[in-house]
């Protein structure tokens, strides 16, 4: 397994939308893994192909305390959404800012799993909000294009001076 290089904002390749997976085979087993790993290593609760700047609808979420729960989504998509909820938001993409995001409070999502094999699945809380926060880097959009315009500049502009300093 590997640790990856994790994209962030306002890196214009966090935009790309994200192909659907069309075989789910041994060169994606090892790519859900190692975003898996480096989510962990980050750490995190949720990481999309595309913030480790891969194109393809992959998905791993675990947010169990101790990592026992990890969750691989390939293809994964909404079925339905109930309720709103408002749950403060982060993102490996974008650290160390974090905002009030309101989304469904229910859903139920379908996918494929690691053997390509389809299911469905509910989810509430905590749970929901990161499926929804994730599909959506799928889609090339970020939690901060939730906020105000002033809100967004201002974490952006955070963002580069940090990236400035580290050079």
């Amino acid at each position: 397994m590997a640790i990856l290089n994790i994209l962030h904002f306002p890196d214009p390749r966090l935009r790309n939308k994200a192909l659907p997976v069309e075989t789910v085979d041994d060169e994606i087993r090892q790519l859900a893994h190692d975003m898996l790993e480096t989510m962990y290593e980050a750490p995190g609760i949720g990481l999309a192909a595309t913030q480790v700047n891969v194109t393809k609808r992959v998905i791993v979420i675990d947010i169990s305390d101790d990592k026992s729960e990890p969750l691989f989504l390939i293809n994964p998509e909404l079925v339905t959404t109930e309720g709103e909820r408002e749950y403060q938001e982060g993102c490996l993409s974008v650290p160390e800012a974090y905002e009030i995001v309101t989304r469904a409070d229910t859903i139920r999502f379908k996918a494929l799993d690691l053997d390509g094999k389809p299911f469905e699945m509910d989810a509430e809380g905590l749970l929901a909000t990161c499926v929804q926060h994730e599909i959506d880097h799928l889609d090339g959009k970020l939690f901060v294009d939730y906020l105000s315009n002033l809100k967004r500049d201002r974490i952006r502009k955070k963002l580069e001076k940090h990236q400035k300093q580290k050079l």
